[in-house]
């Protein structure tokens, strides 16, 4: 075909170059769907509890992925700030991800277990009585609202039809474990459990 076709014609140029992109997009990303190590979960690796499944949902309700991504790439001022990086395998229940790209605050993808659940209650109350330089603001609502759990079971029962291994005593008891918690409560689990899950010494 004559080049000169292809630039006078804008609509078929643009049909060509979506064409070459879907392709060039299914032979990079169909193959990972046959991968171990992107669609197994890491050895270790468990579904959230009741409570971490709601700090979760609070998480992202409040935008904190806005400023804090979940990701560790490959390189090594993050290795050596952050900790080992990440890998799929620990991402495969995660519906949806919190990868995020944006890093106006740390990553967050191995904060667990860093800080105590005292230094995250002041720091998620008053940020700068614990980091007097952070920017990021106060969340003292947290503090006052209080979970009832009635939804917990069914968004349990949702994300087992997706592939997380939750079993019917997990969901059974889902609102007893969530009723009459803090929502800060709840968040601070769900921050508390991020990288614990991966062990680097376990990998194949």
């Amino acid at each position: 075909m004559d080049h000169r076709i292809i630039e006078k014609n804008i609509g078929l140029m643009l049909a060509l170059v979506l064409g070459v992109i879907s392709l060039g997009g299914l032979a990079e990303i169909v193959p990972l769907f046959w991968q171990d190590a992107v669609v197994k979960p890491v050895p270790g690796l468990r579904p959230l509890t009741a409570l971490e499944l709601e700090g979760r949902d609070i998480y992202i309700r409040e935008g904190c992925v806005g400023c804090h991504s979940q990701m560790i790439r490959k390189l090594a001022p993050e290795v050596a700030r952050y900790g080992p990086h990440s890998r799929a395998g620990e991402s495969v229940w995660d519906h949806p991800f919190l990868w995020g790209s944006k890093r106006t605050g740390p990553d967050l993808a191995r904060v667990g277990k860093r800080y105590s659940d005292e230094w995250h209650r002041v720091h998620l109350i008053d940020p700068r009585a614990v980091v007097p330089e952070s920017n990021m603001p106060g969340f003292p609502w947290l503090a006052e609202n209080e979970l009832d759990g009635a939804d917990t079971p069914a968004k349990m029962r949702a994300l087992r039809s997706v592939g997380v291994p939750y079993e019917d005593e997990d969901i059974e008891r889902a609102t007893a474990a969530v009723e009459g918690k803090t929502e800060l409560a709840a968040l601070i689990a769900y921050l508390q459990q991020l990288g614990t899950h991966f062990d680097p010494d376990q990998e194949g």
